[in-house]
């Protein structure tokens, strides 16, 4: 009401003040318009004596600041003008006071010009030579006359809207003061107008609603985001526009998300086209379900539309990470297969031949190759089955005793244990490096280097040389090598050679009872200690296998270098 009354007397002030000064003023424009002209006819006779008298002479010597004058012969050309050159100038006798001063002696024309905000006055008079002289001045529109009077204009225009507002202001605070004293907060403890009592009571019923309201909205609200911080999950509220009303920290981190994004139009936070795809199946259905993979990770996405009334309230999506699941799930297809076909290959080769010895259909003389081949595939199934167990020990962890194992010493009893293997092929072991101790399980770490030995054995030459080397490495590690010369590995078997059941061509190897485990465990077992195996192999020359394992305490000072050849001396 304050602002309506306030405002209606400054309309009227304003209004009032503005059509007297725009009258006041176009009165006095068209006054002085009427002086001007008659003052310029004046210039222009005196001017017209003086050019038949002198000649051009007379306007050269003339100033060209507050008129200009322009001669003109009886063709229309132009003879002089006091401001350009007269070559430059157009032909002038289609002009409307040239033409009327050619007829009738004298001519005049106003023209406007939208582009100079200006009108220019032209009088015209014929010469006794037929020639005419023009004399023009350039006047100022109304609109361009109120700007440049405009500060004069504002000030008496903000002084008639400082006493409109004085007057404004009293006459409201006079009519509003009982009303803006109301106390809305405590609308019952008001003193004032018996007739707004209804409204006050009505005011007081729906405040303590909202309070209520606002208070147990809090509550909840705060619960949720305490929930849904606390959450592993990914939780993303969206509505049914598809925008942002809530995420939790873990979905931020699952979609690379900002916390800023509440707002946003989620497909422009996730771009894939199969959550889109997802969101409107959930829509149209009530649910959806896709596996995706987000930052390396597989997450399992569960979409469910939210209703309220019957109608499409939005869209809740829940992130679930079954990285480990679909892994483990993964490797428990692939290993169930491999030992399948391990396991079926030699028992079919055993089968085989105990059928043809037991149907009498083996010579004598070929008997002992028979038994030897089942004896040979009865071993590959011992082996297999001892990797099996060792895979499984490892997978499900457990508490394994730590301690300090100096790797030298594993080495050496490693190449104790090889010997026999090794004489066979005259193949020497080399076990160089001084004690190095590491932080491990004695048991697993004699089985990485017993691993990597056998197969190196395997693949070297007759007469070649394994040499094993545990030294000291920079970052507080120790250095373990295994080196053979013989076959090498081919590169297009290098990037495989650590996966489960990879065997290289057996054809190459001495041995024919690998099921392609041991590497794997090898690295398994490396990896378990938090460290990695690395492979240098020269195809056709050699082969070394490099990894480290974190030591457990200063490096000993000295040194030792052991050789144990076919005849068992060191």
């Amino acid at each position: 009401m304050t602002k309506k009354i306030f405002h209606s007397i400054l309309l009227v002030a304003g209004a009032v003040l503005l059509a007297s000064l725009f009258v006041i003023t176009g009165a006095l424009y068209e006054y002085f318009g009427i002086i001007q002209k008659k003052q310029l006819k004046d210039e222009l006779g005196l001017a017209a004596v003086s050019v038949e008298q002198q000649g051009d002479d007379f306007l050269k010597r003339l100033s060209p600041d507050r008129y200009r004058i322009t001669w003109i012969n009886t063709q229309g050309n132009v003879i002089y003008d006091t401001r350009t050159d007269a070559e430059s100038l157009e032909n002038h006798a289609d002009r409307t006071e040239i033409k009327q001063a050619l007829k009738d002696g004298y001519g005049e024309s106003i023209r406007y010009s939208s582009t100079l905000l200006e009108k220019t006055i032209y009088c015209a008079q014929r010469l006794t030579d037929g020639s005419v002289l023009r004399i023009s001045v350039s006047r100022a529109t109304i609109g361009v006359l109120m700007l440049g009077i405009l500060q004069p204009i504002l000030i008496v225009l903000i002084a008639a809207l400082v006493l409109s507002g004085m007057l404004a202001k009293r006459l409201s605070k006079r009519i509003v003061e009982p009303l803006n004293s109301l106390d809305l907060e405590h609308p019952l403890d008001n003193d004032s107008y018996e007739e707004l009592s209804p409204l006050l009571n009505r005011i007081n019923r729906q405040h303590n609603q909202i309070t209520a309201q606002m208070q147990e909205l809090k509550k909840r609200t705060d619960q949720f985001t305490q929930i849904t911080a606390s959450m592993n999950e990914g939780l993303v509220l969206l509505d049914n526009r598809g925008c942002i009303l809530s995420i939790n920290p873990a979905a931020i981190e699952i979609f690379g998300a900002e916390p800023s994004c509440v707002g946003q139009d989620f497909l422009s936070v996730d771009r894939s086209h199969d959550m889109s795809v997802a969101i409107q199946a959930a829509l149209k259905d009530g649910h959806s379900e896709i596996h995706a993979s987000r930052k390396g990770l597989i997450y399992q996405f569960d979409i469910s539309r939210i209703a309220a009334d019957g109608e499409t309230a939005g869209v809740v999506i829940l992130a679930f990470d079954i990285t480990e699941k679909e892994t483990a799930e993964q490797n428990r297809r692939e290993f169930t297969a491999n030992v399948s076909h391990e396991l079926k290959t030699p028992l079919q080769g055993i089968i085989g031949s105990a059928e043809l010895i037991e149907n009498g259909m083996v010579k004598p003389e070929d008997m002992s190759r028979f038994v030897g081949h089942i004896r040979l595939e009865a071993q590959r199934l011992v082996t297999l089955i001892g990797d099996i167990i060792r895979l499984s020990q490892l997978d499900e962890g457990g508490d394994m005793p730590h301690e300090n194992v100096d790797l030298l010493s594993v080495s050496s009893a490693v190449a104790d244990d090889l010997l026999p293997s090794a004489d066979g092929q005259g193949i020497s072991i080399a076990v160089e490096g001084s004690p190095a101790n590491v932080y491990g399980v004695k048991r697993l770490l004699y089985e990485i280097v017993y691993n990597l030995c056998d197969n190196a054995i395997k693949f070297s030459y007759d007469g070649g040389c394994l040499r094993i080397s545990v030294k000291y490495a920079e970052n507080k590690k120790v250095r373990i090598s295994v080196f053979n010369e013989g076959e090498g590995i081919p590169l297009e078997d290098q990037p495989y050679i650590f996966e489960r059941f990879y065997k290289s061509d057996r054809s190459r190897g001495k041995d024919k009872t690998g099921v392609g485990l041991g590497m794997f465990i090898a690295k398994t077992i490396i990896k378990a200690h938090g460290e990695d195996i690395t492979l240098k192999s020269e195809p056709g020359k050699n082969c070394e296998f490099v990894f480290t394992l974190p030591r457990a305490q200063a490096p000993e000072k000295h040194g030792a270098q052991q050789k144990r050849t076919g005849d068992g001396n060191v």
